[in-house]
């Protein structure tokens, strides 16, 4: 435990949503099951794993302890979940969380959840996909996009931030949509999305009308019953990309999947849509370094030709 307690020992308060310990990346030996996020002003500690009591109780007394020393005065905000591949039992050890919460990331906010589910709202490791994606809208003013699998629409909003003309986000799942939908009026965006709850797979004339598109963003779950299994269907999704891309359009093509590499996502694309032109591969936060970056989060940049 070390490591995550040494991080503790360094905290200071933050005004972003980010991570500050990796333990999923296999670069702190004994900690390979803990990560902890700042949701400001909450702190969420997750561990992978079965915790004891004990061991628990360590970690709140060392946030305690450096809490006093940074904020005195100040509530200390701390979640704790512990998850596995099936279930995720989470509860609050010490201070509140706000309702509703929001956080705030490049200028941006969001609506978080954390006392709830397997997700909050904002995955912390695509930050640097979003800094891309307000970086293409803001050279190409009046860009259209496509997000897929939208999840509380935070590609989108950064879009339009960045000065996209339109964003069409699609996921099946409405109750994720009506957060994105509040996550546009967090940000003054009252215009240029639209927002359809659909299954991707039975929707492609639907998502076909309005396009095509500029770029288009593939961030899926890497495993999802009833909804989205890698292996299976991202070569049914890049099957129907090109004809979605305008010329010289861009799609940004996500896998969070440790047993899946960027090889074998090289060569889905290779297969399946062999007219577009694969290039970089996104850096991740440098909270999410891995010790085998094969592992960790894969984001890369196709392209149509024109």
């Amino acid at each position: 435990m070390s490591a995550l307690l040494d991080t503790i020992a360094r905290l200071q308060p933050v005004d972003s949503a980010q991570r500050l310990f990796h333990g999923r990346g296999g670069r702190h030996p004994g900690c390979e099951d803990w990560t902890l996020d700042a949701y400001p002003p909450v702190w969420l500690l997750t561990c992978f794993a079965p915790v004891d009591e004990a061991t628990l109780a360590t970690v709140q007394a060392a946030f305690a302890q450096r809490w006093a020393e940074v904020a005195p005065g100040q509530s200390l905000n701390l979640v704790f979940q512990q998850r596995d591949e099936v279930r995720a039992q989470t509860r609050l050890l010490s201070g509140s969380v706000p309702e509703p919460h929001t956080v705030e990331e490049d200028g941006a906010r969001y609506k978080v959840h954390l006392l709830r589910g397997f997700n909050h709202g904002l995955f912390l490791d695509m930050a640097e996909g979003r800094r891309w994606v307000r970086a293409q809208a803001a050279a190409r003013p009046g860009l259209t996009v496509l997000n897929l699998f939208a999840y509380t629409c935070a590609f989108s909003v950064a879009a339009l931030q960045g000065g996209a003309g339109r964003v069409v986000n699609v996921d099946m799942a409405a109750g994720a949509l009506g957060i994105g939908k509040a996550n546009h009026a967090l940000n003054g965006l009252s215009a240029g999305a639209s927002f359809l709850p659909h299954d991707l797979f039975s929707s492609w004339g639907k998502v076909g009308r309005g396009g095509p598109y500029d770029l288009v963003i593939a961030d899926p779950p890497s495993y999802q019953k009833g909804s989205f299994v890698a292996e299976k269907d991202y070569p049914r999704l890049l099957r129907r990309l090109p004809d979605l891309l305008t010329p010289g359009g861009q799609a940004l093509l996500c896998l969070n999947s440790p047993k899946r590499t960027e090889a074998e996502l090289r060569a889905w694309v290779a297969e399946h849509a062999p007219t577009l032109q694969l290039g970089e591969r996104l850096p991740n936060p440098a909270a999410f370094a891995d010790a085998d970056e094969t592992r960790s989060l894969k984001v890369l940049v196709a392209r149509r030709p024109d």
